[in-house]
């Protein structure tokens, strides 16, 4: 089998959006002191690259990705594509390092890897398709009958608001739910109050059966995130997540080192070089990788091995079945994230208007078919042309 096509597509929606509220979200932009209306905005992205490589018997391996979709695309199709054709797809760990090392100069982090993660997530698509398996049983098998996942939504809204939708989530059967804080340094002591009451008001409608995390989304200064440590610990938050930039591997250390609030990042790291030092510094309590950020299969697999080492369990950065199959094989990853289908507003949920074969959760489950080979999606044709759609 050999590669004979590689084909990129930006799917850009344009239909409807829900528009954000203020104070939706915290995010890195907001020390900036812009408009809290625009500083949500940086992180809105309402397109998705879709990535197929076609091999000369006919198979197709599809891999995906939402960062900067158009320059990823620019990429893949420039420095990656003609690394591939005419390859043979099974020689996937030579691929994935001649991918890396010959875009080294200008990639390793950011929109390098993820377009290497996008084309290694379809070589996986298609090698699980060559040999008829899932890809979960490619990493290793199935380690748990099903996967339990968490509800993610809850962006910062008016109380009685985000107390529907809380006990829509328990109602649903969901045992644990994330919400996401509006407020940061720049709004005080006030805003730090909001913020609890976000908080509070999830944890009393959800009680204390229900696990019940918290993202700042690197919204946050170590010097705020010090502070807000104890006024949360009350709430017994399964864990509070991204309270800094990345970069700050010093500062999630120490907040970790206070043992108030378990501490959750990694979203934003890639490759296992990233990984490692994040684990070695003793960063985080929860490991939040997203394939198609950290380098694809390829990588995860390796990072899930040392991070089970560290003993730090890996629950992947948002749902998809990429993210899905690495924590099925994984006995180091307890949960997965969920994003509900909603309307299109963020565009974390712009993979339930392209892809067909995602699993809805069932009483805070999903499962993996072991009959469907690769990750199981297909591409919804139809629902496509209400993209605008760049190949």
């Amino acid at each position: 089998m050999k590669i004979r096509e590689v084909r990129t597509r930006v799917a850009q929606w344009s239909g409807k959006t829900t528009p954000l509220s203020p104070h939706f979200c915290t995010n890195p932009m907001d020390l900036l002191s812009l408009p809290q209306s625009s500083s949500m905005s940086t992180f809105t992205f309402h397109s998705w690259l879709v990535v197929e490589v076609m091999s000369d018997d006919g198979l197709v391996g599809i891999g995906n990705a939402a960062l900067t979709p158009l320059i990823t695309k620019q990429v893949i199709d420039h420095h990656l594509k003609p690394l591939l054709i005419g390859a043979d797809p099974w020689d996937i760990e030579f691929l994935w390092q001649h991918m890396y090392r010959k875009t080294m100069a200008f990639g390793r982090k950011g929109i390098g890897m993820t377009a290497i993660s996008a084309v290694d997530i379809a070589l996986w698509d298609l090698l699980g398709k060559s040999a008829k398996q899932p890809v979960f049983r490619l990493l290793g098998g199935r380690t748990k009958a099903r996967i339990p996942v968490y509800a993610s939504r809850l962006y910062s809204c008016p109380l009685e608001q985000l107390a529907f939708e809380a006990q829509r989530y328990k109602s649903e059967g969901y045992k644990a739910m994330k919400l996401r804080f509006g407020w940061g340094p720049v709004d005080g002591a006030e805003g730090m109050q909001r913020n609890l009451d976000l908080v509070r008001t999830v944890r009393k409608t959800v009680g204390d059966e229900i696990d019940v995390m918290a993202d700042a989304y690197m919204g946050w200064t170590l010097d705020y995130a010090k502070r807000m440590l104890p006024l949360l610990e009350p709430f017994n938050l399964r864990w509070l997540e991204e309270p800094v930039i990345p970069d700050d591997l010093r500062g999630y250390a120490e907040l970790k080192s206070y043992g108030r609030v378990p501490i959750a990042g990694g979203e934003h790291e890639f490759t296992s070089y990233g990984v490692r030092d994040m684990l070695e510094a003793r960063a985080v309590d929860i490991l939040q990788v997203d394939t198609n950020r950290v380098g694809g299969i390829s990588q995860a697999r390796k990072i899930s091995a040392m991070a089970e080492a560290f003993s730090v369990p890996v629950i992947p950065h948002a749902g998809q079945m990429h993210n899905y199959h690495v924590v099925m094989a994984s006995l180091n990853s307890p949960m997965a994230e969920f994003f509900p289908p909603v309307d299109v507003e963020v565009g974390n949920e712009l993979f339930w208007y392209i892809f067909d074969g995602e699993p809805r959760a069932k009483d805070g489950f999903i499962d993996l078919d072991d009959n469907m080979p690769g990750f199981g999606l297909t591409i919804n044709e139809e629902r496509i042309k209400q993209f605008q759609v760049i190949e």
